[in-house]
């Protein structure tokens, strides 16, 4: 008798149905620990839940998903990171959300997957583009007939990319640290410029020579709409790009949603096992956990001017999913009279375009309304998040000044 062997997934959208994504599935002892830390569960009954929709239901699908409130997981990750028994929560949910979307998949999911397209068509008409993004009229037709909110917080564009600025800036006559690659991602090349810059910036003035390839999207975008194939395809071709740059020497970021797809989420969600990617996501590391490292063995320029602040600090989930801690908080407070208050919640809500679907946008204000409020009794008028998407979600939701944690060390350097 030939025993059956089941052959491994061919491309990413195979791994997600395949019995290899569902490696952790049973240590689920059903404790519910997932359920009562669910931000999107405590605001919504739209939603049955982590453990429902992900381990429980994952025993009777496979493949197929038997409970469609699964699209209103948004992905956070908070429900894998609170799991005492090591369940990837998040991870199946993810993956299960894949094989239910790709026989319909939304028109609207995979344009707004589309960062660099949105930031070279806004970029040349920049004024043009924020006035029509500001227009209710306008924002109400595209909620009719696109499905993205009306009131949905989306990114300001800007007349000079980061790659226009690079072209121009002047390197330092002397490094004498040694190189790194500097990877900006799709938001950091076009709209969250000037973090980009001050990162750059940062770097120079440590003495570090900063090499900048050209370079694409990570896809993480399209991996959280459940276009997989097309998301390894595009971290494949970044993880080529940046292998461009010198060999062996660290890779910084300043995009801390990007950096973890490149570390994890690729990998542990669509299944992608590639040595360029194993490369990247090796040497890659965000810009506040390069710091701290540099910080721990004594090396890192503490030569900081005083700023007599108090300003609130939220660590976002992309941030927490990559187990760095919160390097922000370290390294800002080497900073003299600086007092920072992290947040203490969860969620801002936006998980990347989930809070931007007409139908999800209110449930993702709900979520985001606690962190809002914390806020803006530290600091009404400064608040500091490492992620691009999640400064959009927060700039609207305090309209308050919302920048990356290196805005705060930029100026403490005196730069």
């Amino acid at each position: 008798m030939t025993a059956t062997v089941e052959t491994a997934p061919q491309t990413a959208l195979d791994f997600a149905g395949h019995e290899l994504a569902r490696h952790s599935l049973d240590a689920c002892v059903k404790c519910t620990i997932c359920e009562t830390q669910c931000p999107v569960l405590a605001v919504t009954p739209l939603f049955s839940g982590p453990k429902y929709v992900g381990p429980q239901a994952e025993r009777f699908r496979k493949g197929l998903s038997v409970d469609h409130t699964l699209d209103y997981c948004s992905s956070c990750g908070t429900c894998t990171l609170v799991c005492p028994q090591g369940v990837k929560i998040a991870e199946l949910n993810s993956q299960a959300r894949a094989v239910m979307k790709k026989d319909h998949m939304p028109v609207r999911d995979k344009l707004i997957s589309q960062t660099i397209v949105m930031g070279k068509l806004m970029t040349p008409v920049a004024p043009v583009a924020n006035a029509a993004l500001a227009f209710k009229p306008l924002r109400s037709i595209v909620q009719g007939v696109i499905g993205i909110h009306k009131d949905a917080p989306l990114p300001r564009a800007h007349f000079r990319t980061f790659m226009g600025w690079w072209k121009n800036h002047k390197k330092p006559a002397q490094s004498p640290r040694g190189k790194v690659v500097f990877f900006h991602g799709c938001a950091g090349g076009y709209f969250e410029v000037q973090t980009s810059i001050m990162t750059v910036e940062v770097l120079e003035h440590l003495g570090y020579e900063v090499v900048v390839p050209k370079q694409g999207c990570c896809g993480l975008a399209q991996q959280s709409n459940g276009l997989f194939n097309e998301a390894s395809e595009s971290v494949l071709k970044l993880a080529d790009a940046l292998r461009t740059g010198p060999r062996d020497v660290p890779i910084i970021s300043a995009s801390g949603s990007c950096t973890g797809m490149l570390k994890h989420e690729a990998r542990e969600i669509m299944g992608v096992k590639d040595a360029r990617l194993q490369d990247v996501g090796t040497r890659i590391r965000d810009i506040m956990e390069f710091l701290l490292d540099l910080h721990e063995a004594g090396e890192l320029d503490e030569d900081f001017k005083r700023i007599d602040m108090t300003v609130g600090y939220h660590a976002p989930c992309q941030l927490k999913g990559q187990g760095m801690g919160m390097p922000a908080v370290d390294v800002l407070s080497l900073i003299p009279g600086l007092n920072v208050v992290e947040s203490g919640k969860a969620c801002c809500g936006i998980a990347g375009t989930y809070g931007l679907k007409k139908e999800k946008y209110e449930v993702a204000q709900a979520v985001g309304k606690p962190l809002f409020e914390k806020l803006n009794h530290v600091n009404p008028r400064l608040s500091l998040v490492d992620t691009e998407t999640c400064r959009w979600q927060i700039r609207k939701g305090t309209g308050a000044q919302v920048e990356h944690p290196i805005y705060m060390v930029h100026k403490a350097y005196g730069l």
